[in-house]
């Protein structure tokens, strides 16, 4: 997986952080497209001392809940995350002032899903770029959520409280490093499949 995830990448003309403890943060949003569903990942991976990568991949939503597509906070419609890289999007703050997420700093993409049911959109939505609130964050405080439904208005989301714990302390060393600035990369699962597809496979050193 972390192969196709970099050489996908690097297709994009993306970058790629290499410096010990420097977070990639990269969600990769399912085929699928269930709104309610916790059905994409959020994947961390970085290089450690000893200049071998290190990864994990953690059950999440890219996507909003169908709550707020069908109930939309915006009379625009609500907010999908566009695919794409967001240089320093990021830091460490207080999400909707509760507790300790990776939120929002500057402007990013989303396409506005104005149709109010409870399906995605992603094709005939207007594009906004600009500060919304789209954080990532977990879901429920303990165990692993199984449905969506509020937790997301367009934030990504992580299903299981445990796996967002070990993210925020991954979070907290890179900012004792790199300071409090984080990029976060979304792709889609269609993009994984193409680099699989292609003969022989390799990437770049990086």
């Amino acid at each position: 997986m972390l192969d196709m995830i970099q050489a996908t990448l690097q297709e994009k003309g993306f970058k790629i952080f290499t410096r010990p403890f420097e977070l990639n943060i990269v969600g990769v949003r399912a085929n699928s497209i269930q709104p309610n569903s916790f059905d994409d990942h959020i994947t961390v991976f970085f290089k450690g001392n000893d200049g071998k990568w290190q990864f994990h991949q953690f059950p999440a939503t890219t996507d909003p809940g169908t709550y707020w597509l069908q109930n939309p906070m915006n009379p625009q419609g609500t907010a999908i995350l566009k695919h794409g890289q967001y240089l320093n999007s990021h830091r460490i703050g207080l999400h909707r002032g509760k507790y300790l997420a990776v939120v929002q700093q500057r402007p990013i993409t989303v396409i506005r899903d104005y149709e109010r049911n409870a399906s995605l959109d992603l094709m005939n939505g207007k594009e906004q770029t600009g500060l919304f609130g789209i954080n990532i964050h977990h879901a429920a405080i303990n165990g692993t959520t199984k449905s969506v439904d509020k937790y997301s208005a367009g934030c990504q989301v992580f299903a299981n409280i445990n796996d967002f714990n070990l993210f925020m302390q991954l979070a907290q060393k890179h900012k004792q490093v790199y300071g409090n600035n984080f990029t976060y990369t979304l792709i889609d699962e269609r993009a994984l499949e193409r680099e699989t597809k292609k003969k022989p496979f390799s990437t770049s050193p990086v």
